[in-house]
């Protein structure tokens, strides 16, 4: 297992809650080094037909981390953060990124469909709400 500074990941939940036996056997087998990858996150929950709150939850009562973000944002080794700043943000992208914010912030899974809406990569909605220093939050798997 790697060497992660975070520890208690399954402080962050209720201790009443419990597992759900086929997504922990699941996040377990998709599970490499003691970390699962977003990736696999959503793929096992996708797989067995889970919500990605429920991957991200029984991760972290498994206490893996969850590696490679999507959007770039966590866990891309000591630097964490692997996303740059846009050069510059086309009109369309801005306009529907400040169009789906909350609370002045971007929602995880608003930056997906974006990044579907406007046949994007994920990391490039991402940059521009860096650029625009808007802060993407409410992970799907719970992360942030």
């Amino acid at each position: 297992m790697k060497e992660h500074r975070e520890k208690g990941f399954s402080s962050k939940h209720p201790p009443e809650r419990k597992l759900n036996p086929e997504a922990a056997g699941e996040v377990k087998r998709r599970a490499k080094e003691g970390e699962i990858a977003c990736a696999a996150a959503f793929a096992a929950a996708r797989e067995i037909g889970v919500s990605p709150e429920e991957i991200g939850f029984t991760a972290d009562r498994l206490e893996l981390p969850i590696i490679r973000c999507q959007l770039g944002l966590h866990g891309w080794g000591p630097q964490r953060k692997r996303v740059q700043p846009a050069e510059n943000v086309p009109e369309p992208l801005e306009t529907a990124i400040r169009s789906r914010l909350e609370n002045g912030r971007l929602p995880c899974r608003s930056a997906w469909d974006i990044a579907k809406d406007l046949e994007l990569g994920k990391m490039e909605v991402a940059s521009a709400c860096e650029a625009l220093q808007i802060k993407i939050s409410n992970c799907q798997l719970g992360a942030f």
